[in-house]
């Protein structure tokens, strides 16, 4: 679904080129016609991010990051055990070889390896990484480029979950996923699904400010089809896109969380019990059914797209 948002002219800015979404902090949101999805301009370097996502992201811009993952990881195994249901339903029983890029504190892959895969993370921050590691997890501390792709074996699937957004060039980085993995394999993306219907009625009917535009640790702000089609164009083939539940849908009947931490738990905790209830009464499927329509209404928290390397 489709909507026509606001823009504000056009930006071009070292080869990129589109029209204006927003403005915050000096950072201008373009479509950008270049790349195919919208980014801020300008781009953050390289260096200024390695400062920050190495020894500063965890301790000061999500404090409470890790501690908040440890109370909700019974539902985010929830969450995990879906997506290695994916993978193991399609491929082989013996290929059980994972690498999560932007592994974060590990509890992907130690749910992998309680599952019986071989998993490895590369992960950027030194506090995730040490306590990755602490879980008993591989963990190589770097970002995915030119020169650490050299260090890897080749890989059954790939997972990488909220990370494209925060990097400066996010089709490089998935043509470094496509060169990891052996024919056959499955990637699994997850990024925010930004721009999405849902936020535009809050922009439009409510007065909202674009809360999730946040310059310069957010990049990138993609949707389905941005997302697929830069999956595409790097010789992915798409399997599934699915999405998470729709927190917006609380903003909508007037729970304002933005800005409002305490109540934004409050809602995430309706949206725990809401999900385990359909799991544990037996809809798990139903459940699955209900994150394919969001997606096809291009709403949802989280845009999930699974492809494979042909």
């Amino acid at each position: 679904m489709n909507v026509t948002w606001p823009t504000q002219g056009k930006k071009e800015w070292k080869g990129h080129q589109g029209r204006i979404f927003d403005v915050k902090d000096g950072f201008h949101v373009i479509d950008c016609e270049t790349c195919g999805f919208k980014h801020i301009v300008p781009i953050p370097t390289i260096d200024e991010l390695d400062a920050v996502y190495k020894q500063e992201y965890y301790s000061r811009e999500k404090p409470l990051y890790l501690e908040r993952h440890r109370e909700d990881l019974d539902w985010w195994n929830m969450v995990y055990d879906e997506r290695y249901d994916f993978f193991e339903k399609h491929l082989p029983r013996e290929r059980r070889e994972i690498i999560d890029v932007g592994s974060g504190p590990g509890y992907f892959l130690l749910r992998g390896k309680q599952r019986g895969w071989n998993v490895q993370g590369i992960e950027p921050s030194s506090q995730a990484a040490e306590h990755s590691r602490s879980l008993g997890i591989k963990i190589f501390e770097d970002f995915l480029n030119q020169n650490s792709i050299q260090k890897f074996n080749k890989y059954d699937a790939v997972h990488t979950s909220e990370v494209l957004e925060h990097i400066p060039d996010p089709e490089d980085m998935l043509k470094n996923t496509f060169r990891l993995l052996n024919p056959g394999g499955i990637i699994c993306v997850s990024v925010p699904n930004d721009y999405n219907p849902l936020q535009y009625a809050l922009r439009v009917a409510c007065g909202y400010e674009p809360w999730w535009v946040a310059p310069p640790h957010h990049i990138n702000y993609f949707d389905f089809d941005s997302l697929a089609a830069l999956l595409q164009k790097i010789g992915y083939n798409i399997l599934r896109k699915e999405s998470s539940f729709p927190m917006e849908q609380f903003l909508l009947m007037g729970d304002n969380y933005v800005g409002n931490d305490s109540l934004g738990r409050e809602c995430h905790g309706r949206r725990k019990e809401y999900e385990h209830a359909l799991v544990h009464s037996g809809l798990s499927e139903l459940k699955k059914q209900l994150e394919l329509f969001y997606s096809t209404c291009s709403i949802g928290r989280t845009a999930v797209i699974y492809a494979i390397r042909p």
